[in-house]
């Protein structure tokens, strides 16, 4: 265990959850418009899932929230698409839940702590992206078939395959960074 508080919201929270909007915001743009899934409404391949995944774990569960959040309303604003509170509210969903892990992460290279990252990194996404599918039945008029195959099943491999894949890139270079500053 660590120092870290899971539930703590003060100005260092702020602070880390507008820097991870900005970047999850910014990345998203990237991949809007670089990398969409083809024939799958308006869900595309968002590599910056796994940068808000590991702001979520290294910061708290308020971090994940806000970047989720607020950065997909920039990656949506910068892409053009406009407003969706329901994929906002799903994205901040998808960095909240692995925010929860907080207190119990101390080395970012241990194997357990990596493998504990993705498995709630995972767990974020099936609720967020869950949540964002299915309240588009209500607010976009989609059946449920729609929302679990056309969005759902898209948004949820595309963004495990990058936690999966970059979330312990970016565990284990935060790590490294960290040793060399004497943390």
């Amino acid at each position: 265990m660590n120092d870290k508080s899971t539930w703590e919201f003060g100005t260092r929270q702020v602070v880390y959850g507008a820097i991870g909007a900005a970047l999850y915001g910014v990345f998203s743009w990237a991949t809007n418009i670089l990398f969409p899934l083809p024939a799958a409404g308006n869900v595309t391949f968002r590599p910056a899932v796994a940068v808000l995944i590991f702001f979520a774990v290294a910061y708290g569960p308020w971090v994940g929230l806000l970047a989720g959040f607020i950065g997909n309303m920039i990656g949506d604003g910068l892409s053009g698409w406009g407003f969706y509170w329901n994929w906002s509210l799903g994205n901040g969903l998808m960095g909240m839940i692995p925010g929860l892990i907080v207190a119990t992460i101390s080395d970012f290279r241990a194997r357990s702590t990596i493998l504990k990252a993705v498995g709630w990194g995972t767990l974020g996404i099936i609720v967020g992206m869950l949540f964002a599918s299915l309240t588009e039945m209500f607010v976009g008029g989609i059946d449920l078939n729609t929302a679990l195959v056309g969005y759902f099943t898209p948004a949820f491999l595309g963004n495990l395959v990058v936690t999966v894949i970059l979330l312990p890139i970016l565990m284990i270079a935060f790590a490294g960074v960290a040793a060399r500053r004497g943390r």
